[in-house]
């Protein structure tokens, strides 16, 4: 997919651009795969804003996408290439032998009318999905599961994707797009080739009121407010921080802030973190 740019008629067009849709279906999204979905606005079950600056937005639906990738030796045909607004990747509608439908994340080069197939004798091509056993060294991989049968965790957004690295002792080692080195498990399953819409980290928002139909409100610096509202308000004029680190509106520092248990039991398959100490 490429990148559309607007001419600059006014401020906002002049830094806008889009994704180009041209190549996705204008048809409606299959019926029988659309779940309602609704808004929380940042608040949790007790009705508290636990995540700050969200609200408001387009209404949409979920679309179900087929994250097990389980029907092994059943080929499928790609009907259409659609727009998912609840991701940045596009996802591709396929239709098995038996008429029955299913959503998948669309690989780049994934064509309408291409067929593809799961289980640990399809062929290596974008699509595919293979337990990580059957899959070569060196292939770049997406929609990888942490846990057999879950169903895939890692590398789902626009572009990503993880290459398996080396295969031993029932383990397999990913890099991950974070530049992560984690060990997953070999019969886990992972999909060929790497997430379509490439172009999506180019695509420029340009206005703020593009931003209010994805859900974002507006975001007030710390330093722009009083002493009473925020660590970081208040002094005459612009003010540093004067700490030593940036600190969030209830005092907890947000730089260097782990947040990661010591009781998670994934750590100790993560053989080099994205950041080194």
């Amino acid at each position: 997919m490429s990148i559309k740019v607007y001419k600059p008629t006014t401020n906002a067009r002049r830094n806008m651009s889009v994704t180009d849709y041209s190549g996705l279906s204008k048809a409606a999204p299959e019926k029988s795969l659309l779940r309602p979905l609704k808004k929380s606005a940042g608040r949790n079950n007790y009705g508290r804003i636990t995540v700050r600056h969200r609200g408001g937005g387009n209404r949409n639906k979920y679309r179900v996408i087929d994250f097990k990738r389980n029907r092994f030796d059943d080929p499928a045909t790609v009907l259409t290439l659609e727009y998912d607004p609840n991701r940045s990747a596009h996802i591709a509608l396929i239709e098995y032998e038996d008429k029955q439908k299913a959503y998948i994340i669309a690989p780049e080069d994934l064509k309408v009318g291409d067929i593809v197939e799961a289980g640990p004798d399809a062929d290596i091509k974008p699509g595919n999905a293979l337990p990580l056993a059957n899959i070569p060294t060196g292939t770049l991989v997406h929609n990888v599961e942490l846990h057999p049968g879950k169903g895939g965790q890692l590398a789902r957004a626009a572009g990503n994707a993880a290459q398996l690295m080396a295969k031993e002792g029932g383990m397999a080692l990913l890099r991950l797009p974070s530049s992560e080195l984690r060990n997953v498990p070999i019969n886990c399953m992972a999909t060929v080739g790497t997430v379509g819409n490439v172009e999506h980290e180019n695509v420029k928002i340009g206005k703020a009121g593009r931003s209010r139909h994805l859900g974002r409100r507006p975001a007030v610096r710390g330093s722009a407010m009083n002493p009473c509202d925020h660590p970081h308000g208040g002094g005459e004029g612009k003010s540093p921080i004067g700490m030593p680190s940036p600190l969030t509106p209830w005092g907890k520092p947000t730089l260097g802030y782990k947040t990661r248990s010591k009781k998670n039991p994934s750590d100790k398959f993560i053989v080099k973190r994205r950041k080194s100490k």
